[in-house]
């Protein structure tokens, strides 16, 4: 199923279900709280028609189409307003690619595992390289990104990473994706280890490269729909910047700082590429 939209208005989302359902395209609606009604289309294959006609619904709600068919399908509907509550997995997958859910299972079992007794021995075989004998030892490149240290370092990371990575790999691709993992989680291990040593982990570094990579796309190329609102980059920016003044918490400053430099140089590059294209 994929998730197309929240509303409100639950009788006007009906007036939408009931209009795709006379041109036989399945469309249900699910209670997510706070007065919040999402529609998740259950058939794939028809994902672009629906999205064109319910960017033509928004702008005219009360259109008669939509009046006509919520009569002609009123007898057939079981109940007017059955609203199904989506399963955490289902909401999960709505919005994330094979290579997201991978992710977030392994920061998962590591951290479990962590919990569990082995944090010692996972930390050394995962961590930034830092010896010698260390630096051919190239998966330490990206692991760290694996490695959390506490409930409220794993939930952040993983919220982010789904939110933007979801969008990422939905939007273009899983390997654009695994790129921009790659490429910033080794840039911003070597920055953060260049400048306080290799005692540090997290997907951080990973998130904010996917903020400026959205950030650059949805300012250079549009057109590939990976967009980033203007107040969530600066939320993101205020609390990088906040990092660097504030003395209680340890923060992986120049992680998320050369993570950030990183996203916005491959998302020019992309951005360009697909433009010349």
């Amino acid at each position: 199923m994929i998730r197309l939209i929240a509303l409100n208005n639950p009788r006007m989302a009906q007036a939408f279900i009931d209009y795709m359902a006379s041109r036989q395209i399945d469309i249900q609606m699910m209670a997510e709280g706070s007065g919040q009604f999402s529609l998740w289309l259950k058939d794939g294959q028809h994902q672009v028609e629906v999205e064109a006609e319910l960017k033509h619904f928004l702008n005219d709600p009360t259109a008669a189409r939509y009046q006509a068919a919520s009569w002609s399908v009123a007898d057939s509907r079981k109940s007017s307003f059955r609203y199904h509550s989506p399963s955490l997995l289902a909401m999960v997958k709505a919005k994330a690619g094979p290579f997201t859910i991978a992710v977030m299972l392994v920061c998962g079992v590591i951290f479990a595992l962590a919990q569990l007794g082995s944090g010692n021995a996972i930390f050394n075989a995962l961590h930034f390289p830092a010896f010698a004998e260390q630096k051919w030892q190239l998966w330490r490149w990206v692991t760290h990104a694996f490695l959390h240290f506490s409930v409220m370092h794993i939930v952040f990371n993983l919220l982010w990473w789904w939110q933007f990575g979801g969008d990422v790999e939905k939007k273009i691709g899983s390997a654009t994706l695994i790129k921009i993992f790659l490429v910033s989680a080794a840039l911003s291990g070597a920055g953060q280890y260049w400048v306080e040593g290799a005692n540090f982990g997290g997907l951080s570094g990973v998130v904010y490269g996917l903020v400026g990579y959205s950030w650059m796309l949805s300012v250079r190329a549009p057109n590939l729909g990976v967009m980033m609102p203007k107040t969530l980059i600066g939320f993101m920016l205020v609390w990088l910047a906040l990092g660097f003044f504030q003395p209680f918490m340890a923060i992986a400053n120049t992680a998320h700082l050369v993570g950030l430099v990183a996203g916005v140089v491959l998302g020019l590059v992309d951005a360009e590429r697909w433009k010349s294209a």
